[in-house]
């Protein structure tokens, strides 16, 4: 997959970021995300100045990552794609297990 380049504004500045090709979407909506939380840190009024107003952004989205792991069970300590990977291959053996039933109908 070929590297692009799409042009992105978070809090009126410009960036131009990277990305692989099929991947803009998903890298558009956290632009989206990014500046809202960025904005509504801003016009809060409590924060001031970009970078200071960055971090607390960073540290929000950080914080609500975190909370979405769970601390035991099958998942536990998993990232995203891990997790993911683990209920795909889940997935294929439901789908093994019930290909001989579609047989019956």
């Amino acid at each position: 997959m070929s590297v692009i380049q799409i042009q992105a504004t978070i809090m009126g500045q410009p960036y131009t970021l990277a990305c692989r090709e099929g991947e803009q979407a998903a890298l558009h909506h956290a632009v989206s995300y990014l500046d809202q939380k960025m904005r509504t840190i801003r016009d809060a009024g409590k924060v001031k100045g970009t970078d200071r107003i960055a971090v607390m952004a960073a540290l929000g989205i950080a914080a609500e990552l975190l909370s979405t792991q769970q601390a035991e069970g099958p998942f536990a300590g998993l990232t995203i794609a891990e997790w993911k990977q683990q209920v795909s291959a889940i997935n294929d053996v439901l789908d093994q297990a019930l290909a001989p039933q579609e047989k019956l109908f």
